[in-house]
């Protein structure tokens, strides 16, 4: 089906749902990568008042990625909720726009999201100013649980990731018990392993397992190992807790990734069979990133806001506990500046959060993007009024084995006071008990001398 819309005299034909969402969407360099972007304003314009008509049942109609080709397209369609779609199924995408940002609530967010495509939510953001993916973010509430509950109102969650460039655990170890010092790791200790090996994962594991037991917190570690690895660490007893894998958009991106979803079907079920959550069952740690498809050649002529949103269906199969947009990770050639990254930074947290995925996102940029630290703060500070699941805590917000940069510790304590918000609860009651925070979750903090708090246990020379 073509689309078309007239704009001071000039008729603007878009012949597919495809071109219509890509030529809709707000520029940025990896879609002019691509060719896929609008080539005037006049006709970015047309194409959103030719998307804002569009009856939100014709994404049910027609797939921008062939059902016959593609298993995500597969598990979009044969899982759509029709009897939840059911109150919005009437409305266009301009008139769904409306009724997100209007009477729609908290409840109605939630009850909503198993009947939402992710073509209908990247086909809404487009219409979307930034406020309006805050505002509308913002009431949604996605909560999960493993040894902490993640994802309820007020509380903002930190993943703790102390790499390593040689995985020294002991340089880990220090990097992970500077940041509990500081209230950070509720969401995850999670550690980009240098060596993608068994032995170099079940080393990691269990000197994390080590400084759990002998510290008495609540959290949950993972290792970013990819998910084969997982497997087999599994079959040798080491002690997982959640299982990672990046995933994409599209069946061949996810190809090259060197995966399926009978391969992560495998890894949930294995992961679920270790018991090992204490509040709750939610098992898989998955991260994305607008761009992926791209770089790998593998974005089905999607633009690549659209076919990032596919990657939230793949992961709301799984029920993870966590899932972050690694959003300026992948370079200026996807995202060229501060800007392009705040937006879609926004925009990912905003579909993933209505499709009802626990979205986290690393405010990132890699050193030769054109952003920085202000960029950072500005995308950090909007993410937490728009109600962010996590962020990250990098020691110096310095990446130093991955080089890129993120946020810190620091930040993190930034985000929560100025905000009010507050750690997981049973992580809060731990930092309580252990006399790292008051009983209201505040830090025992001194600016000039840094935590004041007790020691906490270094990991023995064994499990290092």
């Amino acid at each position: 089906m073509s689309f078309t819309h007239s704009l001071a005299g000039t008729t603007h034909r878009f012949p597919d749902l495809r071109t219509l969402l890509a030529r809709a969407s707000p520029a940025r360099s990896g879609d002019a990568l691509a060719g896929l972007i609008a080539e005037s304003a006049a006709e970015r314009v047309a194409a959103q008042m030719a998307l804002a008509d569009l009856p939100l049942r014709h994404f049910l109609n027609e797939a921008v990625v062939p059902y016959e080709t593609d298993e995500v397209t597969r598990l979009i369609v044969d899982s759509h909720d029709d009897a939840a779609f059911a109150p919005v199924a009437h409305l266009t995408v301009g008139e769904f726009r409306d009724w997100l940002l209007g009477v729609a609530d908290t409840a109605a967010l939630t009850a909503l999201a198993p009947g939402l495509t992710p073509e209908m939510v990247a086909g809404v953001s487009k219409l979307m100013r930034l406020q309006d993916l805050i505002a509308v973010a913002a009431k949604t509430r996605v909560v999960t649980r493993f040894r902490n509950t993640i994802g309820l109102e007020g509380r903002l969650s930190t993943r703790l990731q102390p790499n390593h460039p040689v995985d020294d655990p002991r340089g880990i170890a220090a990097s992970t018990l500077d940041g509990l010092m500081y209230g950070v790791g509720d969401a995850v200790i999670g550690i980009n392993p240098a060596t993608d090996s068994v032995e170099a994962m079940t080393a990691l594991l269990s000197m994390l397992e080590e400084l759990r037991l002998r510290s008495g917190a609540p959290i949950q570690s993972c290792v970013l190992a990819h998910v084969t690895t997982a497997l087999e660490t599994m079959r040798r007893g080491a002690p997982v807790d959640l299982v990672f894998q990046s995933i994409a958009g599209t069946e061949a991106a996810n190809r090259a990734f060197g995966i399926s979803l009978a391969l992560l079907d495998e890894a949930w079920e294995a992961a679920k069979s270790l018991k090992r959550g204490t509040v709750g069952d939610n098992v898989m740690y998955f991260e994305t990133g607008q761009g992926s498809e791209l770089s790998s050649g593998a974005h089905e002529g999607v633009d690549q806001q659209t076919v990032e949103a596919r990657c939230y269906a793949v992961a709301r199969r799984y029920r993870p506990l966590l899932v972050n947009t690694v959003v300026g990770f992948i370079g200026p050639e996807y995202l060229y500046d501060g800007k392009q990254i705040t937006r879609a930074g926004l925009e990912d947290h905003f579909c993933a959060k209505l499709l009802g995925v626990p979205m986290g996102c690393d405010v990132c940029y890699t050193n030769h993007a054109e952003a920085d630290q202000d960029d950072m703060d500005a995308l950090l500070t909007l993410l937490g009024v728009a109600g962010c699941t996590f962020i990250m805590g990098v020691p110096g917000a310095d990446d130093i084995m991955l080089n890129y940069q993120s946020t810190s510790f620091h930040d993190a304590l930034y985000i929560r006071q100025v905000l009010g918000r507050r750690p997981a609860p049973e992580f809060e009651a731990w930092l309580a008990g252990s006399g790292l925070a008051d009983e209201l979750g505040r830090l025992r903090f001194d600016h000039r001398a840094g935590p004041l708090l007790p020691a906490l246990p270094l990991p023995s020379e064994e499990a290092a």
